[in-house]
C-alpha cells in the first residue's frame, strides 16, 4: 500500500489567508507535515478585511495558543461589539450620523450574542408582542441587549480588571495580522517562506497538480495545494478551471474606495463598533483604531463610476480626492463551484467573497481551514472527503450571502436608483423561508443548545451561524416586523407578563455597565501602552 499520508503541503500566496493557512495547518498537523508559502512581493495585498465577528479568537488564536493581549498589540488591535446601522431607513447623502424627519436618529446596532429565553422563546418574541400591541416604543437592540447605551457611551467591552462582561469580536490592520501570523508560522513551526512568482503549475496524468514553477527557476512540489491567490484563483480558476459563480444576481456592490482617516481619539474617543452608513449606492464603513479609523465606500459600478463614489466619499470625511492615498478596489462576489478540486483547495479570496457587509471575509477563511482539517485527506483524495467540504464551504456561504441580502431587500431606503433596484432583486428560496417565518411570529434559526454550550461549540455556531438574534437586530432595526405576534403568545397571554423581568434585567445590567466599565479609549491605551 505504501504510506498514503500527506507530507509536504505547499500555500500559494501570503497575506492574511495565506498566512492564516499555514499557521493553522501547521498547528493541526504537526511537525510530521511540511508547509511552504510562496508569496510573490508584486501581488499587493487588498487589506479590506480589518474587522472581525467573536469566534475569531477561539477558533484561530487559542487554537495556535496565543494570548489575546499579545496579537492585539502586535496588531494595532481594538474591540468591535456590533455594527451601527447609519441612514438606512431614510433618504440622504451620505453622512456619519443621520435623523429621521422626527429628529430621532436613524441608526440602530446590530449587536453580538443570543437573546434570553423564557418558556423557550427568545426575548425577541415578547418585545414584538408588546411592540405591536403599542405597548412599548422602545426600539428593539435598546430593549433587549445590554450593550446598546454602552456603544453609545464608546466603552469597552472588558471591565477595569480585564474580564470580560459581554462577547466581542475585533477591528485591526490586517497587513499587521498577516506580518503576525507569517512571522508565527515561520519561527514557531517551521514554515519554508519563499518570495517568487508562480509561473505554472505542473500536473500529472490525473489533472493533480505536483508542483509550482516559479520565475526565479524553482519548482516546488508538494501532495496538497491551498489556494490563497485572492481573486486570481491560479490554481483553483486556471489550473483547476473550476467556474466561478458569480452572485451579482443577489448582490449588487462590486467596488470599493478605501483610505485610512485620522482621528483625535482624547477628544472623540475610540467607538468599540464598526459602523455601516448607507449611501446613494452602497454603504461607507468606519472602523476605529487608536490613532485612525479605516474607511472604505463599497458601491455598484452600474450605479455609480470611480469618480462619482470618490467624491462622495471623500465629501462625508472632508477628504480631498487630490491629496488623500485612495484604495481603489475591484472583486467579485460570489464562491467557486467547488472550493476544493482535486489536490487543490481555495481559500480566502481565491475561495469566495461576499461584500464586507457583516465582516465575513475573514471568518470564511479560516472557517474553510477548520473543515479541511477536518476532512483532512490522504493521497487517495477519497471524494467523499472533498464532497463533504465543498457542502460545507457552499453552505456556509449562501446562508450568508442570503442574510446580507436581506440588508439591502428590507432597508425602507427607496430614494436612489441603486436602492430601488436592491429591492428588485430575488430572493433564495433559503431565505425567502426564513422572511416567512419571521412574518409569521415564529423565531428564525434558533440554537438546537444553549447559549454557552453553542459559544463553546464552533461546529454548533458553524452550522446555524446567523441566528435569531442576528435576523432581528437587523430587521427589526429596518422597521422590518412581523406582521403579528406569535399566536401562543396571543393564546396565552400570561406568558408575555411573565417575562417582564427579562426586559427589567437588561434595564439594570445596562445601568451597572454604565457606571463600572471604562472607556475604550482609556482601556486601549493601557493595553498597548500608550
Amino acid at each position: 500500500m505504501g504510506d498514503r499520508r500527506i507530507r509536504k503541503i505547499v500555500v500559494l500566496g501570503g497575506g492574511t489567508a495565506g498566512w492564516m493557512s499555514a499557521a493553522y495547518l501547521g498547528r493541526a498537523l504537526g511537525q510530521q507535515v511540511s508547509v511552504t508559502v510562496l508569496e510573490s512581493p508584486a501581488v499587493p495585498r487588498i487589506g479590506v478585511g480589518e474587522a472581525t465577528i467573536p469566534n475569531l479568537h477561539r477558533v484561530l488564536f487559542d487554537f495556535l495558543g496565543v494570548p489575546e493581549d499579545d496579537w492585539m498589540r502586535a496588531c494595532n488591535a481594538s474591540f468591535k461589539m456590533g455594527i451601527k446601522y447609519v441612514n438606512w431607513r431614510t433618504p440622504g447623502a451620505g453622512e456619519a450620523t443621520s435623523r429621521q424627519r422626527s429628529g430621532a436618529p436613524d441608526e440602530f446596532y446590530h449587536l453580538f450574542g443570543l437573546l434570553p429565553t423564557y418558556q423557550n422563546l427568545p426575548l425577541s418574541h415578547y418585545w414584538t408582542h408588546r411592540a405591536l400591541a403599542g405597548e412599548t416604543a422602545e426600539r428593539f437592540d435598546r430593549a433587549c441587549y445590554p450593550q446598546a447605551p454602552a456603544l453609545d457611551a464608546n466603552l469597552a467591552p472588558r471591565n477595569a480588571d480585564g474580564t470580560r462582561w459581554t462577547n466581542y469580536a475585533w477591528h485591526f490592520d490586517a497587513q499587521l495580522v498577516a506580518d503576525y501570523l507569517r512571522q508565527f508560522a515561520v519561527d514557531k513551526q517551521g514554515a519554508v517562506h519563499i518570495e517568487d512568482m508562480m509561473t505554472e503549475a505542473v500536473l500529472d496524468q490525473r489533472g493533480h497538480v505536483t508542483g509550482l514553477r516559479t520565475q526565479g527557476g524553482r519548482l516546488i512540489e508538494g501532495d496538497l495545494f491551498v489556494d490563497c491567490s485572492g481573486f486570481r484563483g491560479l490554481l483553483i480558476n486556471q489550473a483547476m478551471r473550476e467556474p466561478f459563480l458569480d452572485m451579482s444576481d443577489h448582490l449588487l456592490n462590486d467596488r470599493a474606495v478605501a483610505t485610512a482617516v485620522p482621528h483625535d481619539d482624547e477628544a472623540h474617543g475610540v467607538e468599540p463598533y464598526t459602523s455601516s452608513i448607507a449611501m446613494s449606492s452602497g454603504w461607507t464603513w468606519k472602523i476605529p483604531m487608536l490613532g485612525r479609523f479605516g474607511s472604505g465606500y463599497v458601491y455598484s459600478s452600474r450605479f455609480a463610476n470611480q469618480d462619482e463614489a470618490t467624491l462622495e466619499f471623500c465629501r462625508m470625511w472632508g477628504l480631498d480626492p487630490e491629496e488623500q492615498t485612495l484604495n481603489q478596489i475591484r472583486f467579485r462576489v460570489g464562491r467557486n463551484r467547488r472550493a476544493w478540486v482535486r489536490n487543490v483547495v481555495s481559500v480566502g479570496l481565491a475561495s469566495c467573497f461576499l461584500e464586507p457587509l457583516e465582516s465575513t471575509g475573514i471568518y470564511f477563511a479560516y472557517a474553510a481551514l477548520y473543515q479541511l482539517v477536518k476532512h483532512f485527506p490522504d493521497k487517495n483524495f477519497e471524494p467523499v472527503m472533498r464532497d463533504r467540504f465543498n457542502r460545507e464551504i457552499e453552505v456556509m456561504f449562501d446562508d450568508s450571502r442570503d442574510f446580507v441580502q436581506a440588508h439591502f431587500t428590507f432597508a425602507p431606503r427607496d430614494d436612489t436608483p441603486f436602492w430601488r433596484a436592491c429591492k428588485e432583486l430575488p430572493l433564495a428560496d433559503a431565505i425567502a423561508e426564513k422572511v416567512a417565518m419571521y412574518r409569521a411570529g415564529l423565531p428564525v434559526s434558533m440554537p438546537v443548545v444553549g447559549e454557552e454550550t453553542y459559544y463553546d461549540n464552533f461546529e454548533a455556531e458553524f452550522r446555524n451561524f446567523w441566528s435569531n438574534s442576528n435576523y432581528y437586530c437587523i430587521l427589526a432595526g429596518l422597521d422590518f416586523l412581523p406582521d403579528h405576534s406569535l399566536p401562543m403568545l396571543a393564546a396565552r397571554p400570561e406568558l408575555a407578563d411573565q417575562a417582564e423581568p427579562l426586559f427589567a434585567r437588561v434595564k439594570q445590567e445596562q445601568r451597572r455597565i454604565l457606571d463600572t466599565v471604562p472607556t475604550c479609549y482609556d482601556y486601549l491605551r493601557q493595553l498597548h501602552g500608550k
